[in-house]
């Protein structure tokens, strides 16, 4: 097994998990592989383990991210465990504040809160989530009432727990706006470049250019998200990869389903307008032997000045998948 061994001038090495559901396996199949992975993940020596957010899609059961970074808590001992993002736009500010204070108590030292703008779902089913909130309610004003919670300074209506929780906090997104309020909040910016990465290098160079030091964070701090499907032959790797792009090109057709098996030809089920839109999606991908993907992240951490590299790495086979994770926890490892 190759654990992570990661030199002081290389990012940080960390992992995103959507719970993804395959094809012919249940939601609970999905949510119990991911506390099995977030173990191993412990085991490699890996940064971080996020859960991300969506809401009515068929291809992934972390809807309750939040529940499910408590259940991969209790499964792990060390390794940071946290939210990639918790859309901040689907939830009471209190509620979100007594959550974070529940998994802080429980697990001192080791949640995040990355939190989100978007509300991770479709327009309809983001109607539903925000029943009697407003749709408009401005994100930082979100964000200051949920930090008056954790502060303390909201005496009338206090968050217990919550109250005195000290809790990184990130902010998460795909565009410039999502960066230039990181870095007025003075906050650590991720950047979900695993799914929308065509404003990567502007959004970057904007958070890096007008960060404003806080009394948490005195220097700019960024994390990028990508794709990742590492395994001992290039060939082997593009296999396993066309279970994303099998799900990209659902997407691109206005569907959404289950993560099939890999196919050995991918290029017989679409067209080529359709393979040129799935690549455009999915252009911060990494894909092959860990000699063919360094470089790649390499020049991509000195572009965007990454502090930290976060994978999101799906194939439909399990032991695929843990093979994938194994390889990158020991990309920056020495040669042997």
């Amino acid at each position: 097994m190759d654990t992570l061994s990661t030199p002081p001038d290389r990012p940080a090495l960390s992992l995103l998990d959507l719970a993804p559901i395959r094809h012919g396996h249940t939601v609970g199949d999905a949510l119990h592989r991911t506390v099995e992975l977030a173990a191993y993940a412990e085991r490699l020596g890996f940064h971080r383990y996020w859960l991300a957010e969506h809401h009515n899609m068929a291809p992934m059961a972390s809807s309750a991210n939040i529940i499910l970074a408590g259940a991969v808590a209790a499964g792990t001992r060390t390794i940071r465990v946290g939210t990639g993002s918790l859309n901040l736009s689907n939830y009471a500010p209190l509620v979100v504040a007594e959550q974070v204070g529940t998994l802080t108590a429980l697990h001192p030292g080791r949640f995040d809160l990355g939190l989100g703008r978007a509300p991770g779902t479709d327009p309809w089913t983001a109607a539903e989530i925000r029943r009697g909130r407003p749709a408009d309610q401005e994100f930082t004003a979100q964000f200051a009432e949920l930090l008056s919670y954790l502060h303390g300074t909201r005496p009338q209506v206090r968050a217990i727990p919550g109250e005195g929780a000290v809790t990184p906090i990130h902010l998460l997104g795909s565009g410039v706006y999502s960066a230039a309020l990181a870095a007025r909040l003075g906050l650590p910016f991720v950047f979900a470049g695993h799914f929308a990465p065509s404003r990567l290098q502007e959004a970057a160079d904007l958070y890096h250019s007008t960060f404003r030091p806080s009394q948490t964070l005195s220097e700019p701090y960024a994390m990028v998200s990508v794709n990742a499907v590492l395994a001992d032959d290039d060939r082997e790797a593009a296999r396993l990869f066309t279970s994303v792009q099998q799900r990209f090109l659902a997407t691109v057709r206005g569907r959404m389903q289950p993560l099939d098996p890999p196919v050995d030809d991918i290029h017989q089920l679409w067209t080529r307008a359709e393979a040129a839109a799935v690549a455009e999606q999915l252009s911060q991908s990494y894909i092959g032997t860990s000699e063919t993907v360094r470089p790649r992240l390499e020049a991509l951490v000195a572009r965007t000045g990454a502090r930290e590299l976060v994978f999101m790495s799906e194939t439909y086979d399990q032991a695929a998948r843990m093979r994938s994770y194994e390889l990158i926890a020991g990309l920056w490892a020495p040669a042997r």
